[in-house]
């Protein structure tokens, strides 16, 4: 039986593995999926273990998304222009790090109800999946990027990655159509300590967060009378480029795949 995993940490609140067990059970292929709560000492290992054959394939998460890059031999275009890896697979005797998150959230938003052409973006955070929506909404020719961390640095830090951006203070809000959470701050209910409450009418508040579905930051976007949308069809479509990537398959995504993960 082939094994495959998320790691990450936090990982409890990852739907990942509903998805992927649901999708070998579908295309009768037999392999399990699960979830693995790790430490930053412990990533070369888990990495080794697929050389050993005995991991088939990882999903990487938070806070991991760069670190593991130096325990790979080769990296997809999209990997190494973000420096961020989700999908790691094993080809000729390579670990190839793959990024499916740029097209997880391209394809998430071209299903919406909004156009993102030309529209100014805010971003919350600079972590994990946001070098991937950067790179995305490049591609999408949105009009300005703006950006906000707790830590400047970070977000400095992306500034020399993609040149286009502008970095603001966190807790400075600026004129926007698209506001995005990229930060953890909602995976536990919690608060954005961010006043949001003068930024108008008919904007998008978008969250990477799929679990829980109605973070705060949704509900807050929601009250002000803005358009909100959360992280859950973004998450189906990576993890659909990685389940395609490890069996060579495109598994189904329809209303039952979307209600695995009715988690609230």
């Amino acid at each position: 039986m082939k094994k495959y995993f998320v790691i990450g940490n936090p990982i409890d609140h990852s739907l990942s593995p509903r998805l992927h067990n649901h999708w070998f059970k579908e295309n009768k292929i037999n392999a399990i999926y699960d979830k693995k709560k790790i430490d930053e000492k412990n990533l070369q290992f888990v990495i080794s273990e697929i050389k050993k054959k005995k991991i088939n394939g990882i999903n990487i998460t938070v806070p991991f998304k760069k670190s593991v890059i130096p325990y790979l031999d080769e990296l997809s275009p999209e990997a190494e222009k973000t420096q961020s890896v989700n999908t790691i697979i094993y080809r000729n005797d390579h670990l190839i790090g793959h990024n499916t998150d740029i097209l997880g959230f391209t394809k998430a938003i071209k299903d919406l109800n909004f156009n993102i052409e030309s529209k100014k973006i805010f971003i919350l955070g600079a972590g994990g999946v946001v070098p991937s929506i950067i790179f995305a909404l490049n591609k999408m020719n949105v009009s300005e990027i703006i950006i906000s961390n707790r830590t400047k640095k970070k977000a400095d830090e992306l500034k020399s990655q993609f040149e286009n951006l502008n970095v603001i203070n966190w807790g400075k809000v600026p004129d926007f159509d698209v506001i995005i959470n990229a930060t953890s701050l909602g995976l536990k209910n919690e608060f954005i300590n961010i006043n949001l409450s003068d930024v108008g009418k008919n904007k998008l508040f978008y969250d990477v967060i799929y679990n829980p579905s109605l973070t705060n930051f949704l509900k807050t976007g929601e009250k002000l009378g803005n358009q909100s949308e959360n992280g859950k069809l973004m998450f189906v479509y990576q993890a659909s480029e990685a389940f395609k990537l490890w069996n060579g398959v495109e598994p189904t995504i329809n209303n039952e795949t979307l209600k695995l993960l009715d988690n609230d």
